[in-house]
């Protein structure tokens, strides 16, 4: 089974990076994933960090990422997707509801089905690398793994 989610009016909008599912990471509240995710790009800069923690929506958070790109930290490309791994493991552990939701897709393919994006989504056509969707699913093998230690 396919489980397609993106936006926050759509089914599954709990997978978003922007739903408010605020995380406790590194010594702070972050209101949403994305938050945490875009303020990280500048954890060698902080001004820009602190920025962005500051900023009200998530939406925010990505246009002040795109106008200070040539800030972001140098080996962004190589870590991203452990940040990403870090956050979405946060929110799902933190929030019950969440994690349930998460389970009960049991081992159905999520995706991230939007033509916006070809590498943390599969493109709107599949040819994209569903990065996002990957994701989650390894955040979900890994609560698994982890209740059956237990």
């Amino acid at each position: 089974m396919r489980i397609n989610f993106y936006d926050l009016n759509g089914p599954y909008a709990e997978f978003c990076n922007w739903y408010p599912a605020p995380i406790q990471l590194d010594g702070r509240t972050w209101p949403t994933v994305e938050h945490y995710f875009q303020a990280q790009k500048y954890v060698f800069d902080q001004a820009h960090f602190e920025h962005i923690s500051q900023l009200t929506t998530p939406q925010e958070t990505i246009d002040y990422s795109r106008t200070h790109y040539s800030a972001v930290q140098p080996d962004w490309h190589h870590v991203k997707n452990e940040v990403m791994l870090k956050a979405c493991m946060a929110k799902f552990q933190q929030h019950p509801k969440l994690k349930e939701l998460l389970l009960l897709t049991e081992d159905s393919m999520i995706i991230e089905h939007t033509a916006n994006d070809s590498y943390w989504g599969d493109g709107g056509d599949g040819t994209g690398r569903n990065q996002l969707g990957i994701t989650l699913m390894l955040v979900r093998t890994a609560i698994i793994n982890q209740e059956r230690t237990f």
